[in-house]
């Protein structure tokens, strides 16, 4: 049976319970967030964490590009103005809907090299060496960003490699004038350990300063070469000069780990929630799968009637997110290498089973939840949950014929490894560290890692990035996505809920504060900004409260189903996004 509980319901509950203690709501309306508005467009509209990556891919779309040119353009411009995530070095996910209702999911994640082990990271008496697989060089896995942007090109899109590059070229040779917080990343410490790294971002130490203009000529060669022939990072001179740049570094990259990359095409994973079909990120990403997940638990309830971010909405948001998570980290990792139980973990019995143990009033403790027997496989030894990417980046696009895409893309940790290739000048990841480095013992975040995820050669490791597309009725209605590591598919499930049933608009979901539990550590993390009142009545429900204030951006679109209008909600947690359109 659904646990269909009202507010009225809810309310009788907590007060009889004294988790109210008289206390008032602070009412929604009065939070600042409520009054902003989305930016609006008829043709196309491209949304991103740097207002020149925006500009980039609307300039492609005016040109006549579909929805794939334009995520191409800002891919690569976001590799020149937003070194932090945006990248050539990295690996990421293209979610794509084509107007005519055809998906597909383009997998350019990161691999191991082949001469990755799975305890390269544990020092002689078997514990994790600390940074070893978030700095420097052997951090490094191959890198899939170029290859995937190319790929999605080549088969989607409609103007050509060296069309949709040239604003990326241009802005990498022009350079950009910086803000006051993107001159203040660029500080980052760690970058100056890098000879390359120092030089390019950081001027030899003569740290930038706001309002200089950050020009990158060696990465406007590269990309040039990448325009005239976008094989030749994987295996032509390109390649041989990567290889030579990091080698002395200690890196396990090689020849024939460029060579043997390959993008993957996937089927996203699909599920309902009311009269929505969301469309999201399969495996090697959780994302989707934790979405659905939830959103099926979710389904249950009815959370309009409860009101957005109150206490008991945010209550059962949370347990569904607790018991997602939990499965995430016993089942989930690269599908090349694991059985995957997609259908079971994203099917509406386990869901209801799941939701059957959720307490209406109170916060179920991680340690004694059990999983609904009979749905499942047992789960592995040593499976827990694990870290992923804290700096990545997501843009959405749709154009003029409602063709839709969805990007994440990630270095992992901010600039990733910190190393640059030499005078190709763009960064490379860290994502080795997104592995298991020893399954069942706790990283320096807390987390416990599954074998699922344990090093392996040409394994992806695993994600949570969670490109997501939502139709209401069959159309087009939500491009959604957000960076934030392990927060990344509650920070779109809080947008989509907010904007699908608490009845925001898509600029004040994405500003709105968001919440996050992931099972271990059993704590609800709660960004500033909910009331004093709800942030009372949450404790009062047994939450460990972990009250933080940096949570990633959100770049969402909104269809208006009456007008067919774009809306574009840029999140003003940064100060240099922007949604364009045209």
């Amino acid at each position: 049976m659904l646990k269909r509980i009202s507010t009225a319901v809810f309310a009788v509950l907590l007060a009889a319970s004294g988790f109210l203690g008289g206390a008032q709501t602070v009412p929604p309306s009065s939070a600042s967030y409520l009054s902003e508005q989305p930016v609006r467009a008829r043709h196309g509209m491209v949304v991103s964490i740097h207002h020149l990556a925006a500009d980039a891919g609307v300039s492609i779309l005016s040109q006549g590009g579909n929805a794939v040119d334009a995520a191409v353009a800002t891919g690569f411009a976001l590799a020149v103005v937003y070194p932090g995530a945006g990248n050539l070095g990295g690996g990421g996910f293209l979610l794509l809907r084509t107007h005519d209702g055809k998906s597909t999911f383009i997998d350019f994640r990161e691999a191991a090299p082949l001469a990755a082990t799975a305890n390269m990271y544990l020092d002689a008496t078997g514990n994790v060496i600390p940074d070893s697989s978030v700095i420097g060089y052997r951090s490094i896995a191959t890198p899939g960003s170029v290859a995937g942007l190319v790929y999605a090109e080549k088969k989607y899109g409609r103007l050509g490699l060296k069309r949709v590059t040239a604003p990326a070229i241009r802005l990498a040779r022009q350079g950009f004038v910086l803000t006051e917080e993107e001159a203040k990343l660029l500080s980052d410490r760690d970058l100056a350990r890098f000879p390359d790294s120092k030089r390019i971002f950081q001027r030899d130490g003569q740290l930038y300063k706001t309002g200089e203009t950050f020009r990158q000529p060696e990465l406007a060669r590269t990309l040039e070469r990448i325009a005239a022939k976008p094989d030749d990072l994987y295996r032509g001179a390109m390649a041989r000069e990567l290889v030579d740049a990091l080698k002395s570094g200690g890196s396990l990259i090689t020849l024939e780990d460029l060579a043997r990359y390959r993008v993957v095409e996937r089927a996203p994973v699909t599920g309902t929630f009311l009269n929505y079909t969301v469309l999201s990120a399969p495996p090697p990403s959780s994302g989707g799968i934790i979405l659905l997940s939830a959103l099926n638990m979710l389904e249950g309830y009815d959370l309009n009637s409860l009101g957005d971010r109150s206490p008991q909405s945010i209550h059962l948001v949370t347990e569904a997110f607790r018991r997602a998570y939990m499965d995430r980290g016993d089942y989930l990792g690269d599908p090349d290498f694991n059985t995957i139980p997609t259908a079971a973990l994203i099917s509406k019995q386990y869901a209801a089973a799941w939701r059957a143990t959720i307490d209406p009033y109170r916060a179920t403790t991680s340690a004694t939840l059990a999983r609904p027997p009979n749905f499942l496989p047992p789960p592995p030894a040593n499976a827990g949950q694990y870290r992923d990417p804290v700096n990545t980046t997501h843009y959405s696009v749709v154009d003029k014929d409602g063709d839709a895409v969805a990007v994440t893309t990630t270095l992992n940790d901010s600039f990733g490894s910190r190393v640059t290739a030499g005078h190709l000048g763009f960064l490379l990841n860290d994502e080795m560290d997104d592995f298991a480095a020893k399954p069942g013992t706790a990283n320096l975040y807390g987390l416990i890692q599954g074998p699922a995820n344990a090093i392996a050669p040409l394994k992806r490791p695993l994600s949570t990035m969670t490109p997501t597309i939502v139709l209401e009725d069959g159309q087009l209605r939500f491009v959604l996505g957000s960076p934030g590591g392990s927060r990344i598919a509650t920070t779109v499930a809080n947008i989509f809920l907010s904007a699908a049933v608490g009845g925001l608009n898509i600029q004040q979901a994405v500003d709105a504060p968001r919440f996050h539990h992931q099972f271990l550590p059993d704590k609800l993390s709660v960004e500033s900004g909910l009331p004093a009142a709800t942030l009372d009545a949450l404790r009062g429900m047994g939450y460990t409260l972990d009250q933080r204030d940096r949570w990633s951006n959100g770049e969402c679109i909104e269809v208006d189903p009456k007008t067919g209008e774009l809306l574009g909600g840029q999140d003003h947690r940064s100060l240099f996004g922007k949604a364009a359109g045209y």
